[in-house]
């Protein structure tokens, strides 16, 4: 009873402070199929690191092409195979795997593994090249893991895993990141160490409230949330306004760098323009990104909703 008075407390906390007067550098609307960031439009480009960049990609898709090491009489050769991927809140990729797959009796006898992030996906005119677009691949040792968050940090991602993930040859596997090699684009190659893609420890106190964050924000802010998709993200579709939460864009992870979002079987994401490491801080960028996504609609907006939305 006494962690869930806690977690009732923590978000009643978070709660009680959502409000759009507080101040934020909430930036503009991305175009279709680029994550949006909650300050584009002042964050110099200097202080986006090649880690950040590459991590940005990373967290933006939800499924990845896993490279791992044939065993047997093919032994040595690679395997190609598409995985749905979830990241933890430091970035570490996550997947599902059965042992009945061969991807995953490939990696008992081999842990080494490549995941390839296609951040090419829906690029618009002029970009409709792919090799002008955006992604890494990264490289290092997935092994299977106990920890609950990284379980519910990918059903939350992919919720209609949970009809099978319960299934006794299912199991979570983390991988442990060594090197990444991100494509920006022609010309913009970087190869990125660990300590630049991956560079901090998961934030303890995002990390217990992130649960109580997103039932606030689905619950009591889903007009909120389906902005975020459609004005911030750019991405089309959604609820329309007499259709309910359910039916529509729910926030389904928040991590440092921004937060998920999916409606069906298509996702959005928003970038923050600042480090979110607490549910204070998380408050101060959801809130602006709201207020910013209001302010760019005209007075009845394509969305359906008008600026007199309640806010935050």
């Amino acid at each position: 009873m006494r962690r869930r008075r806690n977690g009732a407390a923590r978000e009643n906390a978070f709660v009680l402070g959502m409000s759009s007067d507080q101040p934020s550098n909430a930036g503009g609307p991305s175009g279709p199929g680029v994550s949006a960031s909650s300050d584009a439009s002042t964050v110099a480009a200097s202080s986006v690191t090649a880690g950040d960049a590459a991590r940005r990609v990373m967290r933006a898709v939800d499924r990845a092409a896993l490279a791992t090491a044939l065993r047997g009489e093919a032994e040595g050769w690679p395997y190609p195979s598409l995985v749905q991927v979830a990241l933890d809140l430091d970035g570490t990729p996550l997947l599902l795997l059965s042992t009945l797959a061969d991807h995953t009796k490939n990696i008992a006898s081999d842990p080494r593994v490549g995941l390839l992030f296609d951040g090419t996906l829906g690029l618009a005119q002029p970009l409709a090249q792919p090799l002008a677009g955006s992604r890494v691949s990264v490289i290092g040792r997935a092994e299977r893991s106990e920890e609950p968050r990284h379980r519910a940090r990918f059903l939350a991602r992919h919720p209609a895993a949970s009809f099978y993930a319960g299934f006794g040859d299912f199991a979570i596997y983390a991988v442990s990141v060594e090197r990444a090699h991100h494509v920006a684009g022609f010309g913009r190659v970087h190869w990125i160490e660990r300590a630049d893609l991956l560079p901090y420890a998961v934030p303890a106190a995002l990390a217990e409230a992130e649960g109580d964050i997103l039932a606030h924000m689905n619950a009591d802010h889903a007009d909120a949330v389906r902005l975020y998709a459609t004005v911030l993200a750019g991405v089309s579709g959604g609820a329309a306004p007499n259709e309910t939460a359910e039916q529509g864009w729910t926030m389904t992870g928040l991590d440092p760098d921004g937060c998920d979002l999916r409606c069906g079987g298509t996702i959005a994401r928003v970038d923050f323009d600042q480090r979110v490491d607490d549910p204070a801080s998380a408050r101060v960028n959801l809130a602006g990104l709201a207020r910013r996504a209001r302010q760019t609609l005209p007075p009845t907006g394509t969305t359906g909703v008008g600026t007199g939305s309640p806010g935050l």
